[in-house]
């Protein structure tokens, strides 16, 4: 595998999607870091490579083209728009030391208000017709079933929120759970601290950046929490309920349909979801055999909160997926300055498929 194949591939593949309609973009490689650090928060450092620019400050390598694009959208562009893009993205693999930290993407971005599960329909069939000589296996989800079961919580805005926060770190958010709901105790060191009646007498010198009254504001909120009472059992079973979804997409409407009735939260979302299921069969799509997961989706970029989708290599398990996306309509309110457009898309990892392209020449000649 040569770059200039992967180039090669690359150009295919966006030929293709400006077949489909897109109009072709390219966004610079340096980005200015406050947006991102905005979005994600300090997380972004551990997975985006950064340095210091002497009049731009502190910038960022691209580590995805979604959110440049969506800027450029907002700032001015006309709908609905279609827009496709190439080129290199760059990501710190400290989990993954044996994935590349830079890589090609190419992508397909679709900005249509007008009937959200028919543009979820019309992406996913274009990547899955694009990508059929492959023989991947396709997967999706829905994160905003999941957020909107979160939402749903008879708890505390505060604990909401960090279950929100966390949805995208799935150890993270099972603990949480399991610490609101009362499954898990308190660590020792930390209610020591909180039964303390002044712990930050006995705190020694201030060393770290934060101040004392910060720390203290801090302190009181862990207490304010310990006070609350735990999720209810029930609800918390529903929660467990609905992430162990896994089936086929018809069988798993139903199993959300019936969760529907005691978690009224994700009724609507999974209305959305029905209107998806019903706008793929229009497309070709055979639901009957597309596998649904509920937890899909959840190590993914953080600003998808609807339809997530990928497609993987089965025979290469530590392989990241071959392409993949989804819907991120709070991505556009965040950076539209007051407006927003409903938006889903996708990328494909052009390397990839050039190994894939290697192997079945290879099994040809055999």
């Amino acid at each position: 595998m040569t770059l200039s194949q992967i180039k090669a591939k690359s150009a295919a593949l966006q030929a293709r999607f400006e077949q489909a309609g897109a109009a072709v973009v390219d966004c610079p490689i340096l980005l200015p870091s406050n947006v991102l650090l905005d979005l994600y928060g300090e997380d972004i450092r551990t997975r985006a490579y950064m340095t210091t620019d002497p009049v731009q400050g502190e910038v960022m390598l691209r580590p995805d083209f979604t959110v440049p694009v969506v800027q450029m959208h907002m700032d001015g562009g006309a709908e609905p728009a279609r827009y496709t893009y190439s080129g290199e993205v760059f990501r710190r693999q400290e989990v993954h030391p044996d994935r590349d930290s830079e890589f090609h993407q190419v992508g397909y971005e679709l900005f249509d208000r007008t009937d959200p599960a028919a543009a979820d329909a019309e992406l996913f069939a274009l990547f899955s017709e694009t990508l059929a000589p492959y023989g991947l296996r396709a997967v999706t989800g829905d994160i905003g079933i999941l957020t909107a079961a979160v939402a749903g919580l008879k708890t505390t805005e505060r604990r909401r929120a960090a279950l929100m926060r966390h949805i995208w770190r799935p150890r993270r958010f099972r603990s949480l759970l399991d610490r609101f709901s009362g499954r898990i105790d308190m660590p020792a060191s930390r209610k020591a601290l909180l039964d303390d009646p002044d712990p930050l007498a006995k705190a020694g010198p201030q060393i770290g950046l934060r101040s004392e009254a910060e720390v203290q504001a801090r302190i009181d909120a862990l207490r304010a929490d310990e006070a609350e009472g735990p999720l209810s059992k029930e609800e918390v079973s529903l929660i467990d309920s609905l992430l162990k979804v896994q089936e086929t997409c018809a069988f798993a409407l139903e199993q959300l349909l019936d969760l529907a009735v005691d978690l009224p939260a994700i009724a609507d979302a999974v209305d959305q979801f029905g209107a998806r299921c019903t706008a793929l069969e229009a497309r070709g799509v055979d639901v009957s055999e597309l596998a649904f997961e509920a937890s899909f989706g959840r190590g993914s970029m953080e600003y998808y909160d609807g339809f997530v989708f990928g497609f993987v290599a089965t025979h290469h398990p530590d392989w990241p997926a071959v392409a993949s996306g989804g819907r991120y309509d709070a991505l556009t309110r965040q950076l539209g300055q007051g407006t927003d457009c409903p938006a889903v898309g996708g990328v494909v990892r052009p390397g990839l498929l050039t190994r894939l392209d290697a192997e079945q020449k290879a099994e040809g000649a055999v």
